[in-house]
Order: structure tokens, then C-alpha cells, then sequence
């Protein structure tokens, strides 16, 4: 297969210290040995699929999980080398680690660097000790602080910050600490989302911690006070969840929100190439890549116009009218015009200067707006 168009990477790490409460992530505990046979699995798939890419510049590589910060330095340079070796990486390649407090030290912050990791992305969730133990986290706020200074201090100038809101016993004071907490320490990028107790979790089984669910009132109290605060200290709203500097808007997860390509490697990792959308294998000790992909889904070309649609409105940017066009040989008035003069009506959408966007509001209620771009 030959492309020319610019990919991205997502390499899985499924393991961590233990599970946090909330988490319906396909994470889990591990030894050692069950790590070191991941990695040689991980590593035949990255050079199989390498071929695929052929021609292709890879604009981001994304280390998620689980917690790809407790794989040792040496297990992480293995993987980018391989990636460096197989992979056309464009000089500013993005290369971003996901990683918890309480798994970080200054050494490995520099090894991280040495090896070309250029983004960090913490899972901080809260800066109230007792609302992380109540999440079954494995870290304190002086701990978090304590990580993200020593990546300031090794050089480190593009960090992540993950927090969680509507958590169980928080109040709108506690939420308003953290984000005080967090903005005074200025990371570059910060993601906020509302806890979703998923079926399955712990939380979920949870009886006491269920009850202790703030109400929507306040949840959407606080979703509010995230926009403005964070607002008013330089951080720009570029997707529903995410806040960035600016210049620092994730490059990664924007080509998800805009349709590019992308493919997915290790346990349960999807992948979008050549207008297929497939994914891995989700049992640990099934995973053994032989170079078939699982669960082919070919995208019908409204399939494929639902997602240009729902995904791009997730941008405060909008989606363009004539990049629709261009795309599809159709004009949004054709396919949607009926949808969009509907939320323009509600006031949820606005189409101006060949840019079709949701309003505040509109961001606000994506999902009701969403469904309806979805062809039949």
C-alpha cells in the first residue's frame, strides 16, 4: 500500500501500578516478564505495519494507556528506535508519553528526552488528595507537583495536564482549587472532562460513591467555570474537553477530530487507513500480530461524511464548507442543509464566512447536535 498523506501513531501500553476506580480503559497490573513479551509483540506489528506507510511522514507518534511511563527507559528507546528506523518522521514530529505522578523521576525525565520524547502528558485528575484516593489514584498533589517541576527543570516545554470534574464529594470550591493549583504551575495544554461512571468499573459497583455524584446542576456549574477560568488565564478552547496555549493545540488527537489517518498498535488499538477502520486483538495473551487486521469496517461515503461532520463540530474552528466539497463532491447545503438551518434556528449552529461551527451553547449539548449528522 502506498500513501502520501501525513499519518499519525498511537502505540498502546496497557499496563499500570494498579486500576484506578473510574477506568474502563483496557489497562491492567503486570509482571515483568509479561511486560518484556508485550514489547517484542509491539515491535514485530510496528515493523510489519511499517510497510503499509510507505511514503507517508508521520506528524505525531501518541504513547498511551495504561501508564506508558512504568515500561523501563530502555523498553520505551526500543520502540522509538524502531519507529525512527521504519517510519518517515517529519523533522517536528510531535512525540508525546502519557504518564502518572508517582512513576516519574529526574532521571528518567531526561532519558525521556534524550530518546526524543517532546510531550508529556500528566493524569493529575485532581489536586484534593482525598478526592484522588477516593479514585483509587496512586499519587498525592505534592507528588504531581513534585513530577512537573523536575520536567520543567530537565527542559521539558510542552506539558499535558488531565483533570477530571463532577467527581463524587466535590464541591464547587475544590474544583475551582484545582484549577487555581494547575494554572498557577502553567502547562502549555490542559484537558478537563466530566467524570462518565462507565458499567463495569468499580465506581460503577459503588453504591456509597454513586450517591455522593454531584447533581447536573453542578456538574454543568463547573463545566462552565472550566471555560471561563481557564479563559481568563490565556488558554484557548480548541475542542469540547481540551484548552491549549496558543500554538500548542495537540497535534495528535486534532487529526483524529479532523478525519486524517492514523494507525494503532499493541492490545485493542484501532486504526483509520484508507478509509478502513479496524482494530486489534483485546486479550492480552491472544495478541500476537500476524499481519491481519480484526473487524474490518470499510466506511461508506456517508459514513464517512457523518464523521468529516461530528468529529470536525468537536473544534471551536468549525468545519470548512468547501473542504466538505473537495472531499466529498457534495455541497454541506445538499447533504445537511436541513440539519444546519435547524440548530441555526435553536441557536446551537452557525455557518458564516464558508465555516460552518457550534456556538457555546452549542458545544455544550454536542452530542444531542451530533446524532443528527448521522446518514442513515
Amino acid at each position: 500500500m502506498k500513501i502520501r498523506n501525513d499519518i499519525s501513531l498511537y502505540i498502546h501500553i496497557p499496563f499500570c501500578v494498579q486500576k484506578c476506580k473510574y477506568c474502563d480503559f483496557l489497562s491492567f497490573s503486570s509482571l515483568e516478564e509479561d511486560r518484556n513479551s508485550y514489547i517484542q509483540e509491539l515491535k514485530k506489528e510496528l515493523q510489519w505495519k511499517s510497510q503499509w506507510a510507505s511514503g507517508a511522514s508521520v506528524i505525531s507518534v501518541f504513547f498511551g494507556g495504561g501508564t506508558p511511563s512504568i515500561l523501563r527507559v530502555e523498553q520505551m528507546e526500543e520502540l522509538l528506535s524502531l519507529i525512527k528506523e521504519y517510519y518517515t518522521l517529519t523533522e517536528d514530529v510531535e512525540i508525546t508519553m502519557e504518564a502518572n505522578p508517582g512513576t516519574l523521576t529526574v532521571e528518567t525525565l531526561l532519558q525521556y528526552q534524550r530518546i526524543g520524547i517532546n510531550r508529556l502528558s500528566i493524569g493529575l485528575q485532581s489536586g484534593d488528595d482525598q478526592e484522588l484516593e477516593m479514585l483509587g489514584r496512586i499519587h498525592t498533589w505534592e507528588q504531581f507537583e513534585r513530577n512537573y517541576r523536575d520536567a520543567r527543570k530537565v527542559g521539558f516545554e510542552n506539558i499535558n495536564v488531565d483533570l477530571m470534574s463532577a467527581l463524587p464529594g466535590q464541591t464547587i470550591e475544590s474544583y475551582q482549587k484545582t484549577l487555581k493549583k494547575v494554572v498557577r504551575l502553567d502547562p502549555e495544554h490542559i484537558s478537563a472532562y466530566s467524570l462518565i461512571v462507565e458499567e463495569g468499573t468499580p465506581l460503577y459497583e459503588d453504591e456509597i460513591l454513586l450517591e455522593k455524584l454531584p447533581g447536573e446542576e453542578l456538574d454543568r456549574q463547573m463545566y462552565q467555570m472550566t471555560k471561563e477560568f481557564l479563559h481568563a488565564h490565556g488558554y484557548e478552547r480548541y475542542e469540547i474537553s481540551n484548552y491549549a496555549k496558543p500554538g500548542y493545540e495537540c497535534r495528535h488527537n486534532s487529526v483524529y477530530w479532523t478525519g486524517g489517518e492514523y494507525l494503532g498498535f499493541g492490545l485493542g488499538a484501532s486504526s483509520f487507513f484508507k478509509g478502513k477502520r479496524f482494530h486489534n486483538e483485546e486479550t492480552l495473551f491472544k495478541y500476537r500480530f500476524d499481519g491481519t487486521p480484526q473487524d474490518v469496517e470499510v466506511l461508506t461515503k456517508e459514513d464517512k461524511m457523518g464523521e468529516f461532520m461530528f468529529l470536525g463540530l468537536r473544534m471551536t474552528k468549525g468545519v470548512n464548507v468547501e473542504d466538505f466539497y473537495q472531499k466529498f463532491g457534495h455541497t454541506m447545503e445538499e447533504i445537511y442543509g436541513q440539519v444546519i438551518r435547524k440548530h441555526e434556528k435553536e441557536g446551537l449552529l452557525i455557518c458564516e464566512n464558508g465555516i460552518v461551527k457550534l456556538t457555546d451553547r452549542g458545544l455544550d449539548v454536542s452530542n444531542y447536535i451530533f446524532c443528527d449528522f448521522l446518514i442513515e
